[in-house]
C-alpha cells in the first residue's frame, strides 16, 4: 500500500508540472504555450472608489477604504493614485498562470475531477503572517515575473487546456477586481463557469457585480475571533461573515476554508461558535475544510496541525449538524472523501487533490437518490443557486 500511494503521488506531481501551461506560482518560467512576460506595467481605471479634496482619493473596493495620497498606492500595492484619479497596476497581468485539479481551490463540491484555469497577480488586501503564497501574495507588482494575459486570451487558453472552469486564486482575487470581473464577463459569454477563492475582504457593491458572474467560491474564514484577525491578518472578522451571508444571497455556490494553526486558532470552543454560526446564517450544507497549517512565511516557529487536532474540529462540525465536513492537507486520510449524509455511503473518494471515484449521479447520491449540495454539471442563470 506504501509503494502504491508513494507511485500515486509521484504520478499526480508529473501530471501537475506537464501541463502545456504551467507557470509556478511565485513567478516561474511557462513551459510552452503562455503569453511571454511583460516588460512594462500600464495602468488601467481602477472602479470603486471616490476624489477627494488635494488629489487624495479613497479606494471603496474593499473595507479597509485606504485613502492615497498623490502618486501612492493602497494597502494592497497594486491600486495607486495618478493624478486624482484610481488606477490599478496588474489588470492583464498575472504572475501565476495553471490548469489546477479544482479539488485544489479546494471545492469539492464543483465539477469533481475536472481542472480550472486558475489565474492570479501580484498583490493582496490583508497580511496574513501564515501567508502561503507570500512571494506573489506580499510583493507589488514590479517585484514579480508577470504575463501579458488579457481576459480573452485567459478564456481562450481555458478552452484549450479543457478547463471548464476558470479560477480567480493564489493571491486575493479582490485586488485584481476588474482583470477578474472583466474575465467573468467573457467567460460566462463563452460557457466557461467562474470560481473564486477568496479571503471575503470585499465591500458589498463590488462583492454584488461579481456574484452575478461567480458559480462558486470558497472562502478562507481564517479564524472566528476579531483578535486573531487583527494580530495575524491586519484584518477584520466582521466582513468576512457579511461576504459570507452574500454570496447565500445571491445563490453563489459556497464553501468554506479554515486553517487551523496550532494555539491560535484551534480551541474546541472557537471551532464550535464557528459551527454554530455556520450553521444559522448560511445552513447545513455548505462544505466546510479544515486544513492542516504547516510553518510558512513568519511563522515558522510553530509545528504542523497535529492530525488529531482537525479530527477534533471534524467532530465538532458533525455535532453541530455540517453535513460536508472536510479535513485537508492530510493525503489520504479519510477526511477527504464525501460521504451521503443520508446513507453515509462513500460517495467521492479522493487522494489529495486526484478523485479515484464519483458515485454522485444527477446532484444525488447513488444509492438512496438523496440529494447532495452543490455543482454538478455545467450551470445556466436559471439554475443558478438551485442544484
Amino acid at each position: 500500500m506504501r509503494r502504491f500511494l508513494i507511485l500515486l503521488f509521484v504520478t499526480l506531481l508529473m501530471g501537475l508540472t506537464s501541463h502545456p501551461y504551467f507557470v509556478v506560482v511565485g513567478g516561474g518560467i511557462p513551459r510552452t504555450g503562455a503569453t511571454p512576460k511583460a516588460k512594462e506595467i500600464v495602468p488601467a481605471k481602477a472602479m470603486y472608489w471616490k476624489p477627494l479634496a488635494k488629489g487624495l482619493v479613497r479606494c471603496e473596493l474593499c473595507p479597509r477604504k485606504c485613502l492615497i495620497p498623490l502618486g501612492k498606492r493602497g494597502y494592497c500595492k497594486v491600486r495607486e493614485n495618478r493624478g486624482g484619479r484610481l488606477y490599478t497596476m496588474v489588470c492583464d497581468l498575472p504572475c501565476a498562470v495553471h490548469a489546477d485539479p479544482i479539488e485544489k481551490k479546494p471545492l469539492f463540491h464543483v465539477l469533481p475531477g475536472t481542472k480550472s484555469f486558475s489565474i492570479a497577480t501580484a498583490g493582496c488586501n490583508l497580511g496574513c503572517r501564515f501567508c502561503q503564497n507570500w512571494t506573489i501574495s506580499q510583493y507589488p507588482p514590479e517585484q514579480t515575473n508577470n504575463y501579458y494575459l488579457p481576459p480573452k486570451d485567459v478564456v481562450e487558453m481555458a478552452k484549450r487546456s479543457n478547463c471548464p472552469s476558470i479560477a480567480y486564486t493564489y493571491t486575493e482575487p479582490t485586488v485584481f477586481y476588474e482583470y477578474m470581473l472583466e474575465t467573468a464577463r467573457l467567460a460566462k459569454e463563452s460557457g466557461i463557469m467562474n470560481v473564486m477563492h477568496s479571503a471575503g475582504y470585499i465591500n458589498e457593491e463590488p462583492l454584488r457585480e461579481i456574484c452575478k458572474y461567480l458559480d462558486a467560491a470558497n472562502i478562507d474564514l481564517k479564524a472566528f475571533t476579531e483578535r486573531f484577525y487583527g494580530e495575524l491578518c491586519d484584518a477584520t472578522l466582521e466582513p468576512v461573515l457579511n461576504t459570507l451571508k452574500i454570496l447565500k444571497e445571491e445563490g453563489v455556490h459556497t464553501e468554506i476554508t479554515n486553517l487551523i494553526i496550532p494555539t491560535k486558532n484551534d480551541s474546541p470552543e472557537e471551532i464550535k461558535k464557528m459551527c454554530k454560526w455556520i450553521v444559522k446564517n448560511l445552513g447545513k450544507e455548505v462544505p466546510i475544510h479544515f486544513s492542516r497549517f504547516s510553518p510558512q512565511y513568519r511563522m515558522r516557529n510553530l509545528s504542523p496541525t497535529p492530525v488529531k487536532t482537525l479530527e477534533m474540529a471534524e467532530k465538532i462540525a458533525r455535532e453541530e449538524g455540517l453535513r460536508y465536513v472536510y479535513i485537508g492537507n492530510v493525503p489520504g486520510h479519510r477526511g477527504e472523501n464525501t460521504y451521503c449524509p443520508n446513507c453515509n455511503r462513500l460517495l467521492i473518494q479522493r487522494m489529495g487533490f486526484h478523485v479515484l471515484g464519483n458515485h454522485v449521479v444527477e446532484g444525488g447520491c447513488k444509492y438512496c437518490k438523496a440529494k447532495i449540495s452543490g455543482v454538478w454539471k455545467m450551470r445556466t442563470d436559471a439554475n443558478k443557486g438551485r442544484e
